[in-house]
């Protein structure tokens, strides 16, 4: 792994998780000491602490003790005090009762108290006050889990020369799942504070991008999520998106390899019974894992005669979890219960059908278990990964042996070879291990051959390259920012643009010739209730002015509006060219165009329309109903309540299709023209009337997705607002589509078009 050190480009390592990676043993001689602790995190990040070194915040794991920071091999461990009311709040409260259980498809019913919630905040500010001391100068943090979820913007406000990253090792839960967190958008802004952010699955980082969209009020584009600072700062750009992470293949597969460990195998497999077959299982005792579900399976079977406890035992390895929880406490009394039931009905002196092992064991005994066991069986009801399946797959260098796995562990995405199986389908579980007991050689080892190719190939090494690598460029690209804006226009402090578009707008602002068009409504204008009022933003004019004095550069402008109603905004366009009727009106620059007047039956149908809508939706509050010259528009702005406004526009949708009409949707807005016209014909008609040029199209309305739709990879396509889109950037609102224009205006004449 020695590529590891290169990507931090030479930036101090920074881990923060809720717990420290060492536990505190006592000695016989009465002496403690620290040991690495054995959780997934911790085996999943060694080799990256073995190669880079890095500072660890995290608990110590006891209550009310202050420890001094302390070095560990490669680590400097810096413990956070946690008191015995944090603990019972902050962690098995509102980490363990209210996120866990939410995150993992409400498995359990999540608790929500006010209580744990304001604990919660509290010690995540004590944790990002922490790294904040700790943290060299232009550190890289990396915050791991749900536990914290609100240090990366704390942090931010704290330490805005680091580099923040935040990986969440379980899943992130749908949007109408997470819709029943009362303080969701104080966890979704928490997270967005960082530079990067992690998933385990496809899956996990579009439900956040969701949730952000829905409950931050921010723009995704692909994996990349526009905050807007509230300090007046420029928009920040973050990346969310999937890291499945892995394991240390080869070093499992070496472990497994040892003698002392293929001899403790063999020990293994004596103690069950020469000839038994050895199912395993490996989980924390959690009621995410799908232990009663495994168990009732194997217990249907042996009372189904189909598995004999003579030839087959099932080993389950349920290592303590959270054991001052409830929820946790019921569920070991479960399985405690259901394994002495099974025990005690199908097994004998000699032969238990189920030996159930509820401790922890390091790494070598896990090892030795893998190799041992016939079939690893794993069956969470939800998991954001699950690196056991991976481990098994690793240490079995002999290419025998059957996974069976869960269909909704993360981990399923990647190990296709495994044989998948629904936990909740109790009968389709048994098929799955009755199918692995008897699975013929040739099979075994044609799935696990693939299985470990996978392994191997997406080891932790790959994880830490993606990860890392793309907060190493988050990193670089926030220098090249800091540069560029040090250098460029000034923009408005709530304009984001990209790198992208930045270079993008260089190259356009220095072609020959350049095309700027851009919609009228929503873009050079607020969108206001009484289209009659709308106006164009001073700044705007002035920059499609300059824009428009530059040698080599055309202004357009193309709207729904009628061209008369354009003219009554007070829009100076002279040597423009400008489309009204969403194109079915065009003039200036030699193209004026339009098709001519419309025909008597076409007047004649748009006036049967207007006349039958004017019956139906005239006398409704706040609609208003404009004739245009081609066709009709039926406007809702005006309507107080939302639903009605969206039940108004949907029955002018019924009245224009039954009358024949295409309704063209815009923002709380319906139309319906005579003429089947649309600003991509518009836009590709006034290109046509000019010498060939590079474009860039500004709108923000679902009618400029027609424009959006003719530009090619030369032209740039901004979206004006929210929602999906076409275009290939974004900014906020008109204010910051102004601010681009005169950021274009002054790097294409050197002429400074101010704010005021």
């Amino acid at each position: 792994m020695t590529a590891i050190k290169d990507l931090t480009d030479g930036r101090e390592l920074v881990m923060v998780s809720n717990r420290l990676p060492v536990d505190r043993v006592t000695e016989p001689d009465g002496t403690k000491s620290w040991k690495t602790s054995p959780g997934g995190l911790v085996t999943a990040v060694e080799p990256i602490v073995e190669e880079l070194g890095c500072v660890w915040v995290g608990w110590a794991g006891s209550a009310d003790e202050q420890i001094d920071a302390f070095d560990e091999d490669a680590m400097r461990l810096v413990p956070v005090e946690l008191s015995e009311e944090e603990i019972a709040e902050y962690y098995e409260g509102f980490s363990n009762a209210t996120l866990w259980p939410l995150y993992h498809d409400v498995v359990a019913r999540p608790e929500f108290h006010r209580e744990w919630w304001e604990r919660y905040k509290a010690v995540n500010a004590r944790f990002a006050a922490r790294v904040a001391d700790e943290a060299p100068e232009g550190a890289v943090v990396w915050v791991h889990d749900y536990q914290l979820q609100l240090v990366p913007k704390m942090l931010r406000e704290l330490r805005p020369d680091v580099t923040i990253a935040f990986f969440l090792h379980i899943p992130f839960p749908p949007t109408q799942l997470f819709a029943q967190m009362p303080w969701r958008r104080r966890l979704i802004e928490g997270l967005l504070g960082a530079d990067v952010i992690g998933f385990q699955q496809v899956g996990d980082a579009v439900n956040f991008r969701h949730a952000a969209e829905r409950y931050a009020r921010v723009h995704s584009l692909g994996n990349t999520i526009m905050v807007p600072a509230d300090d007046g700062t420029p928009t920040r750009s973050v990346v969310a998106q999937e890291f499945p992470i892995s394991i240390d293949a080869n070093a499992f597969s070496q472990l497994a390899k040892r003698d002392d460990v293929k001899s403790r195998a063999g020990e293994i497999r004596a103690e069950i019974g020469t000839g038994r077959r050895l199912m395993l299982g490996v989980d924390r005792l959690d009621y995410t894992k799908g232990i009663p579900h495994r168990l009732k399976a194997y217990g249907e079977l042996l009372a189904d005669g189909d598995v004999d406890s003579d030839e087959v035992v099932l080993v389950q390895v349920a290592s303590p979890s959270r054991e001052r929880v409830e929820a946790y406490q019921q569920l070991r009394d479960e399985v405690e219960g259901t394994v002495g039931r099974i025990n005690g009905a199908f097994g004998s002196i000699k032969n238990a059908p189920v030996v159930y092992l509820h401790q922890s064991f390091d790494r070598r005994e896990m090892a030795a278990l893998y190799v041992a066991a016939d079939a690893l069986v794993v069956t969470p009801l939800r998991d954001g990964m699950n690196l056991v399946a991976k481990e098994y797959v690793a240490c079995r260098n002999d290419e025998q042996g059957v996974l069976v796995l869960s269909e909704f562990a993360g981990a399923a995405d990647e190990l296709s070879d495994a044989l998948l199986v629904n936990p909740h389908d109790i009968d389709g579980l048994k098929a799955g291990l009755l199918r692995a007991l008897h699975m013929p050689l040739d099979e075994q080892q044609r799935r696990m051959r693939a299985l470990r190719e996978r392994v191997f190939d997406s080891d932790v090494s790959r994880w830490v390259q993606g990860f890392l690598g793309a907060v190493s460029a988050a990193a670089d690209q926030r220098t090249q920012d800091e540069r560029a804006d040090a250098e460029a226009p000034e923009l408005s402090p709530h304009t984001f643009l990209s790198s992208q578009m930045q270079d993008r707008l260089r190259r356009l602002a220095t072609a020959p010739t350049l095309i700027v068009a851009t919609d009228f409504d929503g873009t050079l204008s607020p969108l206001v209730e009484n289209p009659s009022k709308a106006r164009i933003l001073p700044r705007a004019q002035r920059a499609l002015d300059v824009l428009a004095a530059s040698p080599g550069v055309h202004v357009a402008v193309l709207s729904g509006r009628s061209l008369a109603s354009l003219a009554e905004t007070g829009l100076r366009s002279d040597g423009w060219a400008v489309s009204g009727s969403h194109g079915a009106e065009i003039t200036g620059l030699g193209a004026d165009h339009g098709g001519g007047a419309l025909t008597d039956d076409e007047q004649g149908r748009l006036d049967a329309l207007a006349r039958r809508i004017e019956r139906v939706l005239g006398g409704e509050q706040g609609m208003r109903i404009e004739r245009k010259p081609f066709g009709i528009a039926v406007h809702a702005r005006e309507v107080a309540d939302t639903r009605a406004a969206d039940e108004l526009l949907a029955a002018a949708e019924e009245l224009g299709l039954a009358a024949g009409f295409e309704p063209r949707k815009g923002k709380m807005v319906r139309e319906f023209s005579a003429r089947k016209v649309n600003k991509g014909q518009a836009l590709e008609h006034i290109r046509q009337q000019l010498p060939a040029s590079p474009v860039i199209f500004l709108g923000d309305d679902v009618t400029d997705e027609d424009a959006f739709a003719v530009l090619g990879s030369q032209d740039l396509a901004i979206k004006v607002g929210e929602g999906q889109s076409r275009a290939n950037e974004r900014v906020a609102d008109p204010e910051a589509a102004t601010a681009v224009l005169a950021w274009l205006a002054q790097m294409r004449t050197g002429v400074v078009v101010g704010s005021s």
